[in-house]
């Protein structure tokens, strides 16, 4: 008799879970690769991906007993939207020296504050460039195991400097204060090997690596390279090495042409990239990722959140530019994706901002939508995973009032968030 009870217990368990299917429907679909709006789409999604998607005139899938309905009448359904660059526990209202009036794992909690707001506005996948104590890779962890809501992260643990550079985080104080060895910072080669090993150790997925000076930094120029190419090329090989991609921040020329050389996947601001820079990232296959939207509320609202006076004079000079930039590198040719700098530059949440000012400065609104769909996809390694609705991708949709194609600041207010089949907003 108890080996019979075992038996069923055992037979219990190892039999399947019945499958968890959701069903959306709406007025149009966008498909981003394509540029095609399509009509009456039904999508079937299945364990959190997508199975089948049918359009007007291609018949109706037989929809599964006891799934759930998503029924958007009226509405358009497009990709679930990726940001390339986010810092999700950051928090633009709190900056400059501010910031030491908190804990350090006061940040955590902002992180799972600003990651439902990212993905209530539309965001279902980020890239997170930089967080200290790892607490990027810790708010994933909740997330992907249910315990709080937000977007799926891609991490990269701490962004990784040069002594005194912008990645640095120690050098706005005086020495007395830098008692504790930096753990992101290396001046050699061999170090950069080290850290990049230790970042993936801990759970990045992607290296970050500060290869100029930076706007919110005190002491240093933005156009100004704080790392050799030697030292960018040993991230490079050892985070390709790991399967790891590679994004670099960088704003003057030399360092983006070297960190390009060097073989990085991204370039994350890109201001005072010229003819030469776009040259060398189109042979290459670099992706440039613009933050091009958060001069205005840096100048707008960043004295009020403590943004130090030098970092206001370095915007004012060169967030003008940046988009100068940002329209001649579309122009020439130059891949582009979806990156604002979104949670410790501008608040969490209005990310979608950032469309209307890629679209201002010469970039077509499929263009500005691929950016942050298929683009940021392929630039992730992630494929046919996210930015597009299609059997085998993740059931990740936004659904909007309007077409977006026609006025693309219909992405800032979606009236529906599904990610993973489930309705989140």
């Amino acid at each position: 008799m108890i080996r019979t009870l075992f038996a069923a217990a055992a037979a219990i368990a190892a039999a399947p879970a019945a499958a968890q299917t959701a069903v959306v429907t709406a007025a149009h679909l966008l498909d981003p690769a394509s540029g095609r709006m399509l009509d009456d789409p039904v999508v079937v999604i299945t364990d959190g991906r997508v199975t089948s998607v049918v359009t007007r005139n291609g018949g109706r899938p037989a929809i599964p007993e006891g799934a759930t309905r998503i029924d958007l009448p009226g509405k358009t359904i497009l990709p679930g939207l990726i940001d390339m660059h986010v810092h999700l526990t950051g928090d633009a209202r709190i900056s400059g020296y501010r910031a030491l009036e908190y804990t350090d794992s006061f940040w955590t909690v902002v992180g799972v504050a600003n990651a439902r707001k990212v993905l209530d506005a539309g965001f279902t996948t980020v890239r997170n460039v930089g967080a200290d104590n790892y607490a990027d890779i810790g708010l994933k962890q909740g997330i992907d195991g249910g315990y709080v809501p937000g977007p799926r992260i891609v991490g990269a643990g701490y962004a990784l400097g040069a002594t005194g550079g912008h990645c640095d985080g120690s050098e706005a104080f005086p020495p007395s204060f830098a008692t504790l060895p930096s753990p992101n910072v290396a001046d050699t080669p061999d170090g950069y090997r080290k850290l990049v090993r230790t970042q993936r150790k801990y759970g990045a997925e992607v290296i970050k690596i500060c290869a100029t000076g930076g706007v919110l930094s005190k002491g240093d120029a933005p156009g100004a390279q704080q790392m050799t190419l030697a030292e960018m090329k040993a991230v490079v090989d050892e985070a390709h090495m790991a399967g790891l991609k590679v994004a670099a921040h960088a704003h003057g020329k030399s360092g983006i042409d070297d960190a390009i050389r060097a073989g990085v996947d991204t370039i994350e601001h890109a201001s005072l990239a010229d003819a030469e820079s776009f040259r060398l990232a189109k042979a290459a296959g670099t992706w440039f990722s613009m933050d091009i939207y958060n001069d205005d509320y840096i100048l707008a609202e960043g004295a009020k959140n403590g943004v130090h006076a030098e970092s206001l004079e370095k915007e004012r000079v060169i967030g003008r530019k940046q988009r100068e930039t940002f329209r001649d590198a579309y122009r020439a040719g130059v891949k582009m994706i979806f990156g604002t700098d979104n949670g410790a530059v501008f608040p969490a949440g209005t990310n979608a901002l950032q469309f209307a000012t890629m679209v201002q400065w010469g970039m077509p609104p499929l263009e500005a939508i691929r950016a942050a769909t298929t683009n940021a996809a392929d630039a992730l390694g992630r494929k046919g995973q996210v930015g597009v609705i299609a059997p085998g991708a993740w059931g990740d949709i936004v659904a909007v009032d309007g077409d977006p194609l026609a006025d693309v600041r219909v992405l800032e207010h979606p009236s529906a968030v599904i990610k993973g089949g489930v309705r989140v907003h």
